[in-house]
């Protein structure tokens, strides 16, 4: 660039091609020799917001307070079909809990991480304290940031964003709000935003509901559904999105959102027929492929999910995931000569070690498919060597030492299983069965009743609950 340019054009040169911090240093010098332009001032503050920004109609994230200190009452015992802490069972026939694995947060796999599924529930505290600031979001710039002109709005923004201080963003907020006379929706949308990060759900409801009254805006919709989904409601969520669609009609996020509820409620044909409403309108949707990639592996037929996830690689999709699934679609397409090079690179592919954990995970059930016991062992070995919580391979090798005769082996890898992930059914159900073998009944009928309450309409667990009932009796 020439040295004789503007320095408040480069400066917003800069920021066009999201150079930020070149941007708000050259703005600090502007602010040095004139510390009252305020052009300089309100570019620096966007600048500096946008390092950090993230969208937060994205993201959902569950902090260490909201789990140990969630004050708002659910029902102890929600309706079945309303509530998302109980998805229960799937009402429309789709694949049932015994074929569609869980992720360790109790969600189904889709093969598509949100932002806020990335770190499922935050199980350990430094993953509950880690601030969602630095996610990008795949969204465009929304009808926010037309309004970046004024001070207010840009100090609001990089208060709330680049300082994380609320508490400050909302005492600006309300006055502001004073200050239009109550008749601007935008600061009504900033005073939910504020009190939404503050948990207080039903203001924010308030506020969201006032500002949708004055001004019909996408946005608003899909914060307003946030507080819905954070109260556990997501039926009047459904409902909003529903409202939205009458305003706003074929709006790709709204139809995403009703996709995601029915999928968290496990109603997956549902959330199918919504992802394909979002393909007609958007035909490059990264989730909406994934996610009806899946649908269709889960519902046994793996060459029509191939076509969703090569669709994926030819979009530029490039990752570890993508190879992982495309490898397991390959091998039960029966495309034999793409499986191996599939995973091979994924594992290339794979950025820690939970991910390569489970590329070797699914080896080894290929291994096993192929009828290979001692590489299937091999396989789970090495996914508890790079992710040593990983409860599945744990239950899948005691399956492999039960058949080698192994019983104690096997009862401890079971034990290590279930304390791991409790919500899943199947190494109380395996724990069960070798107990029973070895007339260990007592604490056979204890695993069963587990498996029973993770999985209710497991058929194999209840025959055993019976049989071991009748057992008692003659006892």
């Amino acid at each position: 660039m020439g040295g004789d340019m503007d320095p408040l054009l480069l400066a917003w040169s800069y920021f066009r091609r999201r150079k930020f911090q070149l941007c708000a240093d050259l703005c600090t010098q502007m602010l040095e020799k004139s510390p009252y332009d305020q052009a300089a001032w309100i570019l620096k503050a966007r600048a500096l917001t946008e390092m950090v920004y993230i969208d937060e109609v994205d993201v959902y994230q569950e902090g260490i307070a909201e789990m140990m200190l969630d004050e708002n009452a659910i029902a102890q015992v929600p309706r079945p079909g309303t509530s998302l802490k109980l998805p229960g069972t799937n009402p429309t026939g789709g694949p049932s809990q015994a074929v569609r694995p869980i992720t360790q947060a109790g969600r189904p796999i889709t093969g598509f991480l949100r932002p806020s599924t990335q770190s499922g529930r935050p199980g350990t505290m430094e993953q509950a304290i880690r601030t969602p600031r630095t996610a990008y979001t795949a969204r465009p710039i929304t009808s926010s940031s037309g309004r970046f002109i004024r001070m207010g709005t840009a100090l609001f923004e990089y208060i709330f964003h680049h300082e994380n201080d609320v508490k400050t963003a909302l005492d600006l907020a309300a006055l502001s709000t004073e200050h239009s006379q109550y008749k601007d929706w935008w600061w009504k949308v900033q005073i939910g935003k504020c009190y939404y990060r503050l948990g207080m759900y039903r203001e924010a409801e308030k506020q969201f509901k006032s500002a949708l009254k004055q001004q019909d805006m996408v946005d608003t919709f899909l914060y307003l559904a946030k507080v819905y989904i954070s109260l556990d409601q997501p039926v009047t969520a459904l409902n909003l999105f529903k409202q939205g669609l009458d305003k706003f009609p074929g709006e790709v996020t709204l139809l995403c959102g009703i996709a995601r509820i029915y999928e968290e409620m496990n109603n997956i044909s549902a959330a199918s027929d919504y992802y394909k409403e979002v393909l007609k309108q958007d035909n490059t949707h990264v989730e909406a492929i994934a996610c009806i990639g899946s649908n269709h592996f889960y519902s046994d037929q793996p060459e029509i999910a191939l076509r969703f996830y090569r669709r994926l690689l030819q979009m530029g999709v490039y990752n570890c995931q993508l190879f992982n699934n495309l490898g397991l679609c390959c091998f039960y397409a029966q495309q034999y000569d793409m499986t191996l090079t599939s995973f091979e690179r994924a594992l290339s592919l794979a950025e820690n070690e939970e991910e390569t954990a489970d590329v070797w995970y699914n080896l080894g059930h290929i291994a096993v498919g192929i009828g290979d016991v001692n590489l299937a062992h091999q396989c789970f070995r090495l996914a508890l060597v790079n992710n040593n919580s990983h409860a599945e391979a744990y239950n899948n090798l005691a399956v492999l030492e039960m058949r080698k005769g192994r019983v104690e082996q096997a009862r401890a890898l079971l034990q290590t299983a279930s304390s791991l992930a409790p919500h899943m059914y199947e190494p109380h159900f395996n724990f069960a069965t070798i107990s029973v073998k070895i007339g260990d009944l007592q604490r056979s009928y204890v695993a069963a009743q587990k498996s029973e309450a993770a999985f209710p309409d497991h058929v194999d667990t209840q025959q055993l609950i019976k049989q071991l009932k009748q057992h008692f009796a003659v006892l």
